[in-house]
């Protein structure tokens, strides 16, 4: 937007000044032979000229023959003759020449005097052209300047002469709006929000014992889990219009129209209360302020000032209630944060299995589902999941049965459309050759099998050797059977050991590695650093932390660490200790495989065969080659 109105600008400028220059053209090029007084003297003795005026400052008139011969020069001769040299134009300046009549009357010259209007040659000349420039530039102006509104809510103008005003959308309350019947999972937040709805619809009920709502809450939480959403439908209970603005549409180019949008923002919420303003990724404005700011931050640091003084200066009691949505709250300015600005801090986490199951139940109320279809064995497939990433798998799978020609959406549907999200599309295209499949079957079956003999990892679901994605030549898909938030030590070595498995196969089979667990070395590492550094799991290392964890709460990606704060024997220590803890690992791993070769060998070559193995098939191939040390009671049952 900005890019167009500059644009126009530039073309709404440059028009005027090119009609400007055209029009002096114009007036200045009347087809008008300039000359000097010698050679206008020269003509009228030879009597080549025709209703001669004379003015104050210059005479002109008419040259009557084109035969010249050669009284003018050559040049001159040329172009009168080539435009016409009859009643050719001529004009010339006039001086001092007493003599000036008398050669008129002798050359029997039909002269005439006249005086000048300087008035009319300056309006002609300039006047005419500058009033055109005006009016072109005040039109440009009312275009760039004016309002544009568009969709269900209108936007404040975007133009040059209304840089200043905010551009939240306004949504009102006459329009459908959502309310917390589509918001499901989040049972906590809703409670907390309530409060927020019922002093909008009914303020008295708290103004009566003195009470004062909240200014300001702040909802924190990963991308996905709903954070927009439950904003809207606090508006959508309230019954109120919805201010929506990004934090980014604040902070500009220009000095000053940040807290100008700040200012223009409060003051709509004024008109329209009551009221809710929602500001999305508060983070982009609310950064916390540096001392030693420059550059660009300094005109992020006054609109943040200024939204603290508009923050500070408000009444509640008008029924404005500004709510904003992060997921980097660590960032924020303590001044956004303390009490009287953002009271209230809402935290989302992602949903649990019973939440997934009533966000999946809302987002199929418009799915057609195969009849016996059951939510909550999908929700037990798609822990870690976000709402955004749950209403992705309804639609993928609604996508894919309408594909195939169904008339509802099944099991299945649900289970490709999972695989497509976490490993991408299917490539089948891709040609492996014989090596690289069978390798791929021995590394998938290597982490299969150490699942199934680990009494602590979650229980094999599939397993796939179909590519899919960039890099992903096969994959094992395990279920748990209830969400975690706390993991043992034993539980943690049991998942390496299952990270390590593929490695382990390929090197007991093959006598030789391939590149293909590079991302399973990668997570296994970080794993065995974070179990020495982060939870004090080493006996030799003790219970001391060594790293500091990720400073970002919801965001996947690390943060930069902090330069180190212990010693280099110490992080020679951390070293040796990741790497024995890694070396244990994988010859537990390697003695589980070796015992159990036969198994290997027989879930790889069924692997070979038919590419996916589910849980189905897995349970017949343990059933069929289990013996006495093969057989694990213990894991068998937690899964079951």
């Amino acid at each position: 937007m900005e890019k167009d109105w500059i644009r126009s600008l530039l073309w709404y400028s440059l028009l005027p000044l090119l009609f400007v220059m055209a029009v002096s053209a114009f007036i200045g090029s009347n087809r008008t032979e300039a000359l000097t007084y010698s050679e206008f003297k020269t003509l009228l003795k030879a009597g080549k000229l025709d209703k001669v005026t004379v003015r104050e400052w210059e005479i002109s008139g008419t040259i009557k023959d084109e035969d010249l011969g050669n009284l003018l020069p050559k040049e001159k001769i040329a172009d009168i003759k080539r435009v016409g040299g009859s009643n050719r134009a001529f004009s010339t300046v006039r001086i001092a020449d007493p003599a000036l009549v008398q050669d008129l009357d002798a050359a029997k010259v039909n002269y005439a005097g006249e005086l000048e209007n300087h008035l009319l040659s300056n309006l002609a000349s300039w006047i005419l052209p500058t009033l055109i420039f005006v009016v072109v530039w005040f039109y440009a102006m009312r275009r760039l300047g004016g309002a544009s509104s568009s969709g269900k809510g209108f936007g404040i103008g975007s133009g040059m002469l209304e840089i200043g005003k905010s551009r939240a959308k306004v949504y009102m309350e006459t329009l459908p709006g959502v309310t917390f019947d589509d918001v499901a999972g989040i049972d906590e937040a809703k409670e907390e929000l309530i409060e927020i709805v019922q002093f909008l619809k009914d303020p008295d009920r708290y103004r009566r014992l003195g009470g004062k709502i909240p200014k300001g809450v702040l909802i924190v939480g990963a991308p996905g889990t709903g954070k927009t959403l439950l904003a809207k439908a606090v508006a959508g209970e309230a019954n109120v219009p919805f201010f929506s603005i990004s934090g980014s549409e604040f902070v500009e180019m220009f000095v000053g129209v940040g807290a100008a949008r700040v200012r223009d923002l409060f003051m709509q919420a004024e008109e329209k209360a009551p009221c809710i303003v929602f500001i999305d990724e508060i983070d982009a404005l609310g950064k916390a302020r540096s001392a030693f700011s420059q550059g660009g931050q300094e005109e992020r640091e006054q609109t943040l000032n200024q939204l603290l003084v508009q923050m500070d200066g408000f009444d509640t009691n008008k029924g404005i209630i500004i709510m904003a949505a992060t997921n980097r709250p660590e960032i924020l300015d303590p001044a956004l944060l303390r009490p009287g600005r953002f009271d209230r801090h809402i935290a989302i986490d992602r949903p649990d299995l019973n939440e997934r199951q009533k966000i999946l139940a809302v987002h199929a109320r418009h799915v057609v589902l195969a009849p016996g279809l059951e939510l909550k064995e999908i929700a037990a497939k798609t822990a870690g999941f976000a709402g955004a990433d749950l209403a992705n798998l309804i639609n993928e799978a609604a996508l894919l049965a309408a594909r195939k020609d169904k008339n509802c959406v099944e099991l299945a549907d649900f289970d490709a459309a999972l695989d497509r999200i976490v490993g991408g599309p299917e490539k089948k295209n891709r040609v492996m050759n014989a090596m690289e499949k069978e390798t791929t079957s021995y590394h998938e079956a290597g982490h299969a099998l150490i699942a199934e003999f680990r009494a602590h990892t979650d229980r094999i679901s599939k397993i796939s050797i179909i590519p899919r994605g960039i890099a992903t030549l096969g994959y094992t898909q395990q279920t748990p059977t209830e969400d975690r938030y706390l993991l043992k030590r034993s539980e943690l070595l049991d998942r390496l050991d299952v990270l390590l498995g593929g490695r382990a196969a390929e090197e007991i089979v093959f006598g030789d590695v391939s590149t293909g667990a590079q991302n399973d070395l990668q997570r296994a590492t970080d794993m065995a650093r974070q179990m020495i550094t982060q939870y004090g799991m080493s006996e030799s290392l003790g219970l001391p932390t060594y790293e500091r964890g990720r400073s970002a709460l919801f965001l996947p990606d690390p943060a930069p660490r902090a330069p180190r704060d212990y010693s280099e024997a110490t992080a020679q220590a951390i070293d040796e200790e990741s790497k024995k803890l890694l070396a244990e690992a994988y010859a537990r791993v390697r003695q589980t495989l070796t015992e159990h070769r036969n198994l290997l060998n027989a879930l790889a070559t069924h692997l070979l065969e038919k590419e996916i193995v589910d849980r189905a098939d897995l349970d017949a191939l343990l059933a069929k080659h289990k013996t006495g040390s093969e057989a694990r009671p213990l894991a068998v049952a937690t899964k079951s």
